[in-house]
């Protein structure tokens, strides 16, 4: 049997892709730990901005590099990168022997059988709006204790600086009977964890139901016993109402997480944007949450440097930053991403610009964030352990307001011999900007 490996590029639902191509390869192929190791190659590449395009390319060319040394006998490129750019990567990179979309990826033994076959045709594309099939097999990337759970495919927002509906196709949701099932097929390999995603979480059900139905969802996933969290990502701000927040609030093993994209707050910028929201309509939603539970995290997204952003918009930005103390926040510059809406609007910002912009917005969070740790001290919180970063000593976990890979850690001072994926009392004794330093609980009142 050969061996396959998958390199992915991008976010959580790129590794979602990934998982579900291991699993339809796993009965035909081996699969490698290591590129060295392979003989095919797939590259799962990310094409939101122009960053994530020369990482993805970059990765391209390295693997094309073990093609030209014999390492490896095929590479195929997936993912949105490939979905965009089809044609350009197999003139530029000729190594590419071939090329596969975002709506077909499901397909992928396919490909592989026809290129091993000799067959000539390179390029595997067909719609965006496809509708996956349900239960295909998946082996996790992750540990073992969580898994991402993509509960639709696509969007619909439109926002003027987003290729994403280009590539992903319409918003698809998932039945809400194949999502539990999926679930709970993880939860009884061991799965403790489970993370939704979609483009946009807070639709979820709008196509099929006629209404979001975000909050049934999170009932019936809080009902599977074993099941330890669940957390919800990416939810845009305009559709959050009352109904959908209880969904939150009334189920216990949903944690308090809210991962709200606001990309501004002025209200002129979020109308070029074409984000259904205002600074006002921010600030009543902010409100809510916080009023049903003062411990709420609140993470956000920004993107600085629209075309059009005025000194005074990024000043209104930065009052709201300081006003509110996101609990998480990650910036961006603004990338002009051709065939957007926004790709030819006037009053484009200067580079240097933006990235002053950022480094500002930036600079004002770390205080905030450097604040809020310090608060966290005295206090104690359920952590998962998921790595050892000194035998015997210390251990790093995650509480239930951090997501993996993308908020802080918790450093926990221990000898115990506590197992990857355990869930701890962890009593905070000191903190770093965005991370906790602690002790075992117990240890502490010892």
């Amino acid at each position: 049997m050969k061996k396959i490996y998958i390199e992915t590029l991008g976010c959580s639902k790129n590794q979602v892709d990934t998982e579900t191509m291991l699993g339809i390869l796993d009965d035909a192929y081996l699969l490698a730990e290591t590129p060295e190791e392979a003989e095919i190659i797939i590259v799962n590449t990310c094409s939101f901005i122009h960053d994530a395009q020369d990482e993805s390319v970059e990765t391209i060319l390295a693997f094309a590099s073990l093609k030209t040394a014999g390492i490896c006998e095929k590479l195929i490129v997936t993912g949105c990168l490939s979905q965009r750019f089809p044609e350009a990567l197999l003139s530029e990179i000729p190594a590419v022997d071939a090329i596969v979309g975002t709506g077909n990826f499901y397909k992928i033994l396919e490909v592989v059988k026809a290129l091993e076959d000799g067959t000539d045709q390179r390029v595997f594309i067909e719609s965006v709006d496809l509708t996956i099939p349900e239960n295909l097999p998946r082996i996790l990337t992750s540990p073992s204790h969580y898994a991402y759970i993509k509960i639709a495919e696509g969007c619909d927002n439109r926002c003027t600086y987003c290729i994403i509906p280009q590539l992903r196709g319409k918003y698809r949701s998932r039945e809400i009977a194949d999502i539990v099932s999926e679930v709970e097929d993880f939860v009884s390999y061991g799965v403790r964890e489970i993370i939704l995603i979609a483009q946009d979480t807070s639709r979820y059900g709008v196509d099929l139901y006629g209404e979001s139905k975000l909050d049934e969802l999170l009932t019936k996933l809080n009902a599977i016993e074993s099941l330890k969290w669940i957390r919800v990502q990416y939810s845009y701000p305009d559709i959050l109402d009352d109904r959908l927040l209880e969904g939150f609030f009334k189920n216990e093993k949903v944690v308090n997480y809210f991962d709200i994209p606001i990309q501004h707050a002025s209200n002129a910028v979020l109308k070029r944007m074409n984000r259904r929201t205002s600074l006002e309509a921010l600030m009543t939603l902010i409100e809510k949450i916080r009023g049903r539970d003062e411990n709420a995290v609140i993470r956000t997204t920004i993107i600085v440097g629209f075309p059009g952003e005025t000194e005074e918009d990024f000043k209104t930005l930065l009052d709201f930053v300081s006003a509110t103390k996101f609990d998480r926040l990650g910036a961006f510059t603004y990338s002009n991403e051709e065939g957007t809406a926004a790709y030819r609007l006037p009053d484009q910002v200067d580079e240097a610009v933006k990235e002053d912009r950022k480094d500002r917005l930036m600079a004002k969070q770390m205080v905030i964030s450097e604040q809020l740790s310090l608060s966290k001290i005295g206090k104690t919180f359920e952590v998962v352990v998921e790595e050892i970063a000194e035998e015997g000593k210390i251990l790093v976990g995650r509480s239930a307001y951090d997501s993996p890979e993308i908020d802080g850690v918790v450093y926990i001072h221990t000898t115990l011999p506590l197992a990857m994926g355990s869930f701890v009392k962890v009593y905070i004794t000191d903190a770093l900007e965005y991370d906790l330093i602690g002790v075992i609980a117990d240890e502490h009142c010892q």
